[in-house]
């Protein structure tokens, strides 16, 4: 193992509880071991729990679950009234520990106004009638219940219920009962979830939330009430002795409601500022709190707490060192960590753990990877939530990702066996098969992969002299490295297989001469064009992203969807003027786009002044200006420059036949999820 790395693998202690290395699994919605978002109600999530066994004997040092609702998003019941569940826990408990990993089962009070309603369930809650007829299923009410009556943050024309002081109550007095029973399982701590991220005990917390008038709000002792009360009724149940951690966010990084600060960047803070955190990070500690699980934001700066890939890596580091300076218990530190910098972070005392979330559904043996010197045989989480959180929302809308997927969190992009490892999973083929593969973009080269490992052999044909396809220009921004390092990835992996024969600059104009048995057409899209005037003076966007053509000092980009923005984003960088004309009312509006990622998009744009024109259509372009048709009448925009992102169309080769598959975007454009997880659809049934 490269000596940079050996702060990460010493031990370390949270109260009594000795960690064998500062690796730190941290949370995250839908890897809960109770399956809580489910209609038949909570139990014990096997698939979670085989999850966390796989990553225990893969040395990480402590695991922390994602939020356990204290009580039944359906049905109601509270989780201490299933003992059951907690049965099953025990006899899970005792196989982590045979792996010398620790785990803390992380708690939840609610969401509040942070709770992601869907776009179905909204309208059940609107209407009074039926928020009755389906309240002994599902209490909206109860979900939405938050400090004060205020705005949800997913649909702002709801307004969510007063919490009431006997509601308040009740949860600490499940907080307790149910602590209480996990520790009888053997489990080795709890996490309060969470004065962090704007979730209900933060939303007690910071005095922009919290309007109350009763001991619940006001000074900040009644603010912080709700969380020391129930670190003190976990250790009034429970002993002194048993661990209890709390998930913490250092700042709100908020200037106002759905309005986010930018990293670096000098404002005013409407939440929990730096001054106010120094005193409630000691305050909580002396209440009873054994470690802070930190980084930064709320619902309204989603993207601190869920970095995309537009966030610096170690986003988070600077300000959670900062705390730790006025507590006296360990600190951990969560946020796009490299494991580098968190080595380097450990040993010189700024923190006392490296939270690491999405990077293990992608690979589940990265830290094993460190500690075997095979950096380079990790496959990188790319920060894109396209499968572990993409809630998604936009102008007008509640949470618009499909209800089926909302209940499927935690799965990953890049690894369909995540959370999913009864549907996608490696089998030796009945018979081996020669499989031709047309195309060497991700998708051809994943569905490779996976024949290769059922024992088929494949010749892969790919028609540049660069495998990695469409993704080699998604990924070419500046802000991409973990996308670049994917592609990097991917052509380390597919030669790794003797199985695999790769045919470079081959045009295959004939299937038939391919003498395989099975085919599989990856070829991917082509752009879409637009009946304008002038049209052709614009630069295609994979033009511009491979630096085929080169642009001007102030560019429109026609077209506001993620490809569009990330364009207008990476020329703002390159100190350029982008101006973005979009059809639709709001930017980015594809349903199952993370909101963590889009609504950074939003937030820079509206910081830096970007122009963006919504609800308009281009009617002309010219050598130096593009017309436009507004709500308000016609505009025209000078530009040196014009990059064409008005989506894409399927080009597949051949069509789908009896013996010929059709896969990723050239059966139907989508994402890398698509791609990667239809690749397996297909390769698992050859």
């Amino acid at each position: 193992m490269d000596q940079k790395y050996e702060a990460l693998f010493t031990p370390w202690k949270i109260g009594n509880v000795e960690i064998k290395n500062r690796i730190v699994m941290c949370p995250m919605g839908g890897t809960s071991l109770f399956g809580w978002f489910e209609l038949g109600g909570c139990h014990f999530d096997k698939e979670a729990a085989k999850l966390f066994i796989e990553r225990a004997n893969n040395n990480v040092g402590l695991i922390i679950p994602g939020i356990a609702p204290l009580r039944d998003t359906f049905w109601g019941k509270w989780l201490w009234q299933n003992p059951k569940m907690f049965e099953d826990l025990k006899e899970f408990m005792d196989e982590i520990h045979k792996t010398g990993a620790k785990l803390f089962i992380q708690l939840t009070a609610g969401m509040g106004r942070s709770w992601a309603i869907t776009e179905l369930v909204a309208p059940l809650h609107r209407n009074k009638v039926l928020r009755k007829l389906v309240k002994p299923v599902l209490d909206t009410s109860h979900e939405l219940a938050s400090p004060s009556p205020q705005r949800s943050r997913w649909a702002h024309d709801i307004i969510c219920p007063e919490m009431t002081v006997e509601q308040i109550h009740e949860i600490i007095e499940a907080f307790a009962k149910t602590a209480k029973l996990c520790m009888d399982a053997g489990v080795d701590g709890v996490e309060v979830h969470a004065v962090h991220e704007g979730y209900l005990l933060d939303q007690f917390a910071i005095e922009y939330f919290n309007q109350r008038t009763d001991d619940y709000g006001g000074s900040f002792e009644n603010r912080y009430r709700f969380a020391v009360e129930v670190v003190k009724a976990i250790k009034g149940t429970c002993g002194n002795d048993f661990p209890v951690s709390l998930r913490y966010s250092v700042e709100s990084k908020m200037k106002d409601f759905c309005y986010g600060a930018m990293p670096g960047e000098e404002y005013e803070e409407v939440g929990r500022a730096m001054a106010e955190s120094e005193k409630a990070a000691k305050y909580l500690q002396d209440a009873g709190y054994d470690m802070l699980n930190a980084d930064n934001g709320t619902y309204d700066s989603w993207y601190w707490a869920h970095p995309p890939m537009y966030m610096p890596q170690n986003c988070n580091l600077e300000d959670v060192a900062h705390i730790k300076n006025f507590v006296d218990i360990p600190v951990v530190c969560a946020g796009r960590m490299e494991p580098d910098v968190g080595a380097q972070a450990v040993a010189e005392g700024k923190i006392d753990g490296v939270g690491v979330a999405r990077q293990f559904l992608t690979d589940p043996e990265w830290i094993t990877k460190i500690i075997e010197d095979r950096i380079e045989d990790i496959k990188p989480c790319i920060c894109c939530h396209a499968a572990c959180f993409n809630f998604s929302s936009s102008k007008g809308h509640a949470n618009t990702q499909d209800l089926k997927d909302t209940m499927g969190l935690s799965r990953c992009a890049l690894n369909p066996k995540t959370m999913q490892s009864k549907k996608y999973k490696i089998e030796p083929a009945k018979k081996s098969k020669k499989i031709a593969i047309i195309g060497g973009g991700i998708g051809g080269m994943e569905a490779a992969i996976v024949c290769a490992q059922r024992g088929h052999t494949v010749d892969l044909y790919e028609k540049t002299d660069k495998l990695g396809g469409v993704f080699i220009a998604a990924a070419a921004p500046s802000y991409k490295e973990k996308d670049r390092d994917l592609i990097a990835w991917y052509n380390r992996e597919v030669h790794k297989y003797d199985a695999i024969k790769i045919h470079m600059n081959t045009t295959v104009t004939d299937i038939a001469s391919l003498g395989a048995d099975e085919v599989i057409v990856a070829t991917g899209a082509v752009a879409n064009k637009i009946p304008v005037p002038g049209a052709e003076n614009a630069i295609e966007a994979i033009d511009f992203l491979l630096g085929n053509k080169e642009v001007g000092e102030n560019v429109t980009i026609i077209g506001g969807g993620l490809t569009g923005c990330e364009i207008a984003y990476e020329l703002y960088l390159q100190g350029k003027n982008p101006t973005i004309v979009e059809m639709q009312d709001d930017l980015v509006t594809t349903p199952g786009i993370a909101l963590a990622n889009t609504s950074y998009l939003r937030d820079f744009f509206k910081t830096n002044k970007v122009p963006v024109y919504l609800e308009s259509r281009t009617t002309k372009i010219t050598e130096d200006s593009v017309t436009i048709a507004t709500k308000d009448g016609e505009v025209t925009i000078p530009a040196d420059s014009v990059v064409l992102s008005v989506g894409y169309k399927p080009a597949p080769v051949a069509e789908k036949g009896k013996h010929i598959h059709v896969i990723g975007d050239a059966q139907k454009v989508g994402s890398l999820r698509t791609v990667i997880w239809g690749a397996w659809d297909v390769a698992m049934k050859l």
